[in-house]
């Protein structure tokens, strides 16, 4: 076969199967600059944090914790359902106390962890389902386990993710984050954990990428060296 023939049926095939994918880099790309990335966030479906006066009257001094909380390394106190608990590190891990009587509140229940919930959710819709996980799935598999998982009813079915350790809100998610994470796996190709920007399969895409574009101008040019060949005057015509 010759070079030309042999360069063009390889810019064929390799220009199809790159044209699928870049076909998705496009689709994918519109839809993550098209919705803004605080929607995507869902910081709308959270309350604001706003900062309240604390009495520190009859509170227990976080030094007496350190007996229920072995290798206590800090206590931070904060406001939860309107009552003040100490959010404690140790060598257990993290763990809730009432920052009045000393008793240790985790792991919370699923009763208190819908009220957490509900007490940051800034939309009215209500709680459809409240689940107890210890695998993450995989729109929070960064995130260590266990987790409550608390459903509300509404457009795109936000759902907030509780410690069950701590009381706190550990994310939140919602279909446009869902759909973004969908496209976003598309367009970096990693169908595994959605996270490597720099996989072997798109890099493999990348550099196919490259053969055609470069094949293609190979061939552009070698139709124009043919065009002037056949234009040129054959000696000795009349």
């Amino acid at each position: 076969m010759r070079l030309p023939a042999l360069a063009r049926k390889i810019h064929k095939w390799i220009a199809l199967i790159v044209a699928i994918q870049a076909m998705f880099w496009t689709v994918t790309g519109i839809y993550m600059t098209a919705v803004h990335i605080d929607i995507i966030h869902g910081d709308r479906l959270v309350k604001p944090d706003t900062a309240r006066p604390l009495s520190l009257e009859g509170l227990v001094e976080p030094g007496r914790l350190a007996q229920f909380a072995r290798g206590l390394t800090s206590a931070r106190l904060e406001t939860q359902l309107g009552q003040p608990v100490y959010v404690v590190e140790a060598d257990g891990g993290q763990a809730l106390f009432d920052a009045r009587t000393g008793a240790k509140l985790s792991p919370i229940t699923l009763e208190q962890a819908q009220a957490r919930a509900v007490s940051m959710f800034a939309e009215d819709g209500r709680v459809v389902s409240t689940e107890f996980i210890t695998k993450a799935p995989l729109e929070v598999q960064t995130r260590p386990v266990p987790l409550w998982r608390v459903e509300f009813e509404g457009a795109w079915r936000p759902t907030f993710y509780i410690s069950p350790f701590t009381g706190e809100l550990v994310t939140r998610r919602h279909d446009l984050w869902r759909t973004f994470d969908f496209a976003w796996m598309l367009h970096i190709m990693d169908y595994d954990d959605r996270q490597d920007v720099n996989n072997l399969l798109l890099r493999i895409f990348t550099w196919m990428a490259v053969v055609t574009a470069a094949s293609g101008a190979w061939l552009l040019l070698y139709s124009f060296r043919r065009r002037r060949r056949a234009r040129m005057p054959v000696a000795g015509a009349v």
